[in-house]
């Protein structure tokens, strides 16, 4: 399952460089992740200083 941004995001962008294909993009108000690139590794959620990142 793809992993997915939560509210709590505060748009630090942390999560946008761990992410090894590109999954991870600057949306309207916070980071958003492409359910279909995402391949459920987990880097993001790792680095994410307020745990707004979890498995859908």
């Amino acid at each position: 399952m793809a992993y997915v941004i939560s509210d709590a995001c505060v748009s630090c962008g942390a999560c946008e460089p761990q992410c090894p294909v590109g999954a991870i993009s600057q949306g309207d108000t916070q980071y958003e992740i492409n359910a279909d690139a995402c391949i459920s590794c987990g880097a993001c959620a790792s680095t994410c200083p307020t745990g707004a990142i979890s498995e859908e």
